[in-house]
């Protein structure tokens, strides 16, 4: 019965949050990810899915609790996922922000967690990706961050969109960004236009 209601318990918070899972997979597809990086996971295991090996951090006591049923979590990974390679899944139940004892990766992935991308992106490999959305100001700190590239932003339609970039992160009037009171507030200001989520490589 814990297992059922490990599983159950995933399910409901997919249903609640939305269904990230075509997400995951157009950008595993498209930039050819084998490993991740998920800080502030919480219990959304929906990128073991589509990539074969994915590491999930957070040190919220219901996600430690969630992971400890970790056979059962394998086993359902095992019977759904999108691949052939034996799913790899490991869960570090303490904070992101400090020292994490992991080799680089693919993909990080930022989802309502704070600024992920600024703690973790020594753990990304040069070249790889980081897939995060703007709710605390992820998104702009990458945005306007020397170490990363922005190529491309995913809408409500979970297409990547790598054309007109530059009509991203724009304020209203040409106003510039204030980098300190978005780190202040950890919230992303509100440009002429948005996307769902956007995604940055990792170019240094």
């Amino acid at each position: 019965m814990k297992g059922k209601s490990t599983i159950e318990e995933y399910h409901e918070y997919r249903d609640k949050t939305g269904k990230r899972t075509e997400i995951y997979r157009i950008v595993a597809k498209r930039y050819g990810i084998a490993s991740a990086l998920y800080p502030g996971s919480h219990i959304d295991i929906t990128p073991s899915l589509v990539i074969p090996k994915v590491i999930y951090i957070d040190n919220f006591k219901g996600a430690i609790n969630f992971f400890k049923n970790m056979e059962m979590i394998k086993k359902y990974i095992a019977k759904n996922k999108a691949y052939e390679k034996t799913c790899d899944i490991v869960f570090m139940g303490q904070d992101y922000m400090e020292e994490l004892d992991v080799d680089p990766v693919d993909l990080i992935i930022s989802q309502y967690a704070g600024f992920v991308g600024q703690a973790t992106k020594n753990y990304l490999h040069t070249g790889g990706i980081l897939l995060c959305n703007d709710s605390h100001g992820d998104a702009t700190l990458s945005r306007f961050d020397d170490d990363f590239e922005f190529i491309g932003a995913i809408g409500k339609s979970n297409r990547i969109i790598d054309t007109k970039l530059d009509e991203y992160f724009v304020l209203p009037r040409s106003e510039n960004v204030d980098l300190v009171k978005v780190r202040e507030k950890m919230k992303g200001p509100k440009y002429k236009l948005t996307a769902e989520n956007y995604l940055f490589r990792k170019i240094k």
